[in-house]
């Protein structure tokens, strides 16, 4: 039986307006009918490059950038929320129910406040203890859970490394006690051998708590190790999207098929064989007609050129928005 739904979209659309009374006013649709379902107790993963509309979905899901067309619904059992129109009461109920795990370790806490006051912040804010005692309480039981001491706890930031602040952040996104958390670029900013660590402690902590992830991410690999379904965006809209394992055993992409081929191998010797993109993610002011990425595509027809492809099911779970699918999946290149 599958696992109910927390999180889904419907031809969900962000759209900033750029420019003042100099410049002549543009529209940038950052995010562009995108569909996904996210089941309770998941670890979603979102790919693509920088600027693909990756955090600003994101964000969206969290009410933090207004959603401009489709829907968008929150359901954990107890409460069902439209988050295109959240406020007042309802918006301060969502915010203890969804949080989220910046990507900088170093710029998210403020240096004047100790970490036990960057912890208990979010339950001062939303008033969710009684007294200090309590919050108290709550802040050791979360620091615990995220491998913090109680000396870490009198500190300051600056006194710790990369790895334990983004722990410290991961605790903070933690104690309003959420259901939903997104984690934007949050290992991005470590070391390698650092990100294992905190990828590692980001899938115990989902599975001690049942929480549900939107985990945002450029690197494969990173992905690969924690993710049970992914989605690769490419200016705003997504282009694939499929459980992880078969995602990586059975893309069908062309775009996935080269961000794949660049990955690193680990063999000295092995020259691999990454596609290269030609040309740049178009601007999101100024966007192609038909398939978005018919621009860097070396199987563009013209077709792709005047008519976007839909997001079509190729098999259970996986779908891909391409018209040439499957001749591509049977080899046929020209």
């Amino acid at each position: 039986m599958s696992e109910p739904l927390l999180i889904q979209t419907k031809d969900l659309s962000v759209t900033f307006s750029i420019g003042n009374g100099v410049f002549k006013k543009q529209q940038l649709k950052a995010v562009d009918g995108i569909s996904i379902d996210i089941p309770k107790g998941s670890f979603f993963g979102v790919v693509g490059e920088s600027g693909s509309g990756k955090t600003t979905l994101g964000r969206a899901l969290l009410n933090a950038v207004p959603i401009s067309d489709g829907h968008a619904t929150y359901d954990d059992g107890e409460v069902t929320y439209d988050l295109a129109d959240l406020d007042g009461a309802a918006l301060k109920d969502y915010r203890k129910r969804a949080q989220l795990i910046f990507q900088d370790p170093y710029a998210a806490l403020s240096p004047r406040m100790t970490v036990r006051d960057i912890i208990a912040e979010p339950l001062e804010v939303m008033g969710l203890t009684a007294n200090r005692e309590e919050t108290d309480a709550r802040v050791r039981e979360i620091a615990a859970k995220c491998r913090l001491n109680l000396e870490h706890l009198r500190r300051f930031p600056h006194a710790f490394s990369g790895g334990q602040r983004q722990r410290i952040s991961i605790a903070r996104a933690l104690v309003s006690g959420p259901q939903f958390i997104v984690a934007d670029e949050s290992v991005a900013a470590l070391d390698v051998s650092i990100q294992a660590d905190i990828l590692n402690l980001l899938k115990s902590i989902q599975q001690e708590m049942g929480l549900t992830f939107l985990f945002i991410s450029h690197d494969l690999s990173v992905v690969a190790h924690t993710c049970d379904h992914v989605a690769v965006m490419y200016l705003g809209r997504i282009v694939e999207s499929a459980p992880t394992r078969q995602l990586f055993k059975n893309a069908r992409h062309p775009y996935t098929k080269a961000l794949f081929s660049a990955i690193p191998s680990l063999d000295p010797d092995d020259r691999g064989s990454a596609q290269k993109l030609v040309g740049e993610i178009p601007s999101p002011t100024n966007q192609p007609t038909g398939c978005k990425f018919h621009t860097r595509c070396p199987y563009v027809t013209e077709l792709c050129k005047q008519q976007e492809p839909p997001l079509v099911t190729c098999e259970e779970g996986h779908a891909v928005s391409c018209h040439r699918w499957e001749e591509l999946q049977e080899g046929i290149t020209a």
